[in-house]
């Protein structure tokens, strides 16, 4: 701290001030206006919004569970209500119950609504999908009992143990030891969220299908038609979606969902990736 005079520069009284004071804390609030956009929830509809907790997705990259039940689903009409549904142990996240309100769901979860031993063939039992829309929102998409075994997971680091395990890291926070070798960063694994074994890989080759997770093109989808490196910057890739439309963004912001030669192995939500135009918008609207 430097020296300040409470009275005048040539006084020889001298005190230091105080030190600001800092957050003591986690922050345990968010206010409606600030919560991410693409909740959608609305302006008007109190001060506050539900401050995901910690877990395995970004506080803006998630959609919290109270979010899926009551503004989306319209499973609850208050917070109360979502309360008693996870307290009854009916909320299944990638097979796991959740009972907390605000646990954050993200990209590829699969989220299970009903009891958790329930059979296959149980109609009763709600399955759905996190996944973008080509506006950049989530959508939950339905699923069966089948495809909700399993989940695709990108790789965000791939590392060695001190006792020289390899190891990779998911974009859903989990890690897997002993992998197979030819898994590399930024590749895409298929996971059976039963017993988080790895059954298929999608390397991050040219002519792969690809899902965008950021920027201004999140939640359209393509092929991956070229890598521009830019040492010391931000590599770029260029990518056409299924109307030949081309696109470019970050190659930190795609998630390979199929193999060059292949269809993709999750289910996607429909409209085939491709943004609609404002004039195609308007024209669907006044049909």
């Amino acid at each position: 701290f430097a020296l300040v005079s409470k009275s005048n520069p040539f006084s020889t009284d001298y005190y230091l001030p105080k030190p600001a004071t800092m957050a003591r804390g986690p922050k345990k609030h968010l206010k409606r206006l600030i919560a991410p956009k693409h909740w959608m929830l609305d302006k008007m509809g109190g001060a506050w919004a539900p401050r995901p907790s910690t877990g395995p997705h970004k506080l803006r990259e998630c959609l919290p569970v109270i979010v899926i039940l009551r503004n989306r689903l319209k499973y609850a009409l208050n917070r109360r209500e979502v309360v008693q549904i996870v307290m009854e142990k009916l909320v299944q996240v990638d097979g796991k119950i959740r009972t907390d309100p605000n646990f954050p769901a993200g990209l590829m979860d699969v989220v299970t609504l009903g009891p958790h031993n329930a059979a296959a063939s149980d109609n009763s039992v709600d399955r759905f999908r996190l996944m973008y829309d080509v506006k950049g929102r989530f959508v939950l998409h339905k699923i069966d009992a089948k495809e909700a075994n399993t989940k695709l997971c990108k790789v965000v680091k791939q590392d060695f143990t001190g006792k020289a395990v390899s190891y990779i890291v998911t974009h859903d926070g989990r890690t897997i030891r002993y992998h197979d070798p030819i898994i590399k960063r930024n590749d895409t694994v298929l996971l059976d969220i039963r017993d988080g074994k790895v059954k298929d890989i999608i390397k991050m080759n040219i002519g792969a299908k690809v899902l965008v997770t950021k920027g201004k093109n999140r939640g359209r989808y393509g092929t991956l038609v070229s890598i521009e490196r830019h040492p010391g910057s931000f590599d770029i890739v260029t990518i056409k979606d299924a109307d030949n439309n081309s696109f470019a963004t970050r190659f930190d912001n795609i998630f390979a969902i199929a193999k060059a030669d292949g269809k993709p192995l999750v289910s996607l939500p429909k409209g085939r990736g491709v943004a609609p135009t404002i004039l195609q918008e308007q024209q669907a609207r006044n049909q």
